[in-house]
């Protein structure tokens, strides 16, 4: 038996992940397929999206987006608000932090970094918001991370748009409070995703862990899920404009 809570508030919700098939984010939709949501999610990487929902209820539902095309971003929630009725939480997870020296960014990389990394947050929040509003609430996770408390010196972008969240989180919050939608940031430490740790995990990377984190056990993707349902459910129903760490102690 898992040792993890259970969220009754969760049971039926519908819940509209970026990012879902991967990573932090297909930890995010099996755990949330495992509290009894109702489980929408994007990505661009179809063929681990289909693994995915291979086991998961036939409730979970994936839908090819990339979104920095902000209309297909749109398109994909609207798909799953008419077979959902609304979106009950949004969880703003897809990202890209790929490494960059300073001198190497020109415009275009700059732009890009900001439409897979902060503007999509902002037309997901957009675009849920009123359907949460007629539902007479709900609870908006948007994905930030310690690098901006850290300043990485080898992703100024990234950095730059990950900061980017931490303000708009505090303004929707601000904007969305009177409808009773919740709007809050979870900020990951170095989770040890697929990607992490074969781009980055080295002999180096271990003694980093051993010595920034306070507790020396590494993360897991499901360490940033099991937060992330916390913050959807109703435990958490006065907590807004908010940043929760979870990184070990990092920082």
């Amino acid at each position: 038996m898992s040792s993890f809570a259970n969220y009754p508030s969760l049971a039926s919700k519908s819940v509209f992940i970026t990012g879902g098939a991967t990573g932090i984010g297909a930890s995010l939709t099996r755990h949330f397929a495992e509290q009894g949501a109702r489980v929408g999610f994007v990505d661009i990487d179809d063929a681990a999206a289909a693994a995915l929902t291979a086991s998961l209820p036939a409730t979970v539902r994936y839908s090819h987006c990339d979104i920095r095309d902000v209309d297909a971003l749109r398109s994909a929630i609207a798909a799953f608000e008419a077979e959902a009725g609304h979106v009950d939480i949004l969880v703003n997870n897809a990202a890209n932090d790929d490494r960059h020296k300073v001198e190497a960014v020109d415009a275009a990389y700059w732009d890009d970094r900001m439409a897979v990394n902060l503007r999509p947050q902002f037309f997901a929040a957009q675009a849920v918001r009123a359907g949460m509003a007629r539902a007479g609430g709900g609870s908006i996770i948007n994905l930030g991370s310690i690098v901006v408390s850290m300043a990485a010196a080898d992703c100024v972008a990234y950095v730059a748009a990950k900061a980017g969240v931490y303000g708009m989180t505090r303004a929707l919050a601000r904007e969305f409070g009177p409808d009773r939608i919740r709007v809050n940031c979870l900020v990951p430490g170095w989770v040890m995703t697929e990607r992490q740790v074969k781009l980055w995990l080295d002999e180096a990377g271990e003694r980093r862990i051993a010595e920034r984190q306070c507790i020396p056990d590494k993360l897991d993707p499901a360490d940033i899920a099991r937060m992330a349902l916390f913050l959807a459910a109703d435990d958490s129903r006065h907590c807004t404009a908010q940043s929760f760490v979870v990184d070990g102690g990092w920082t």
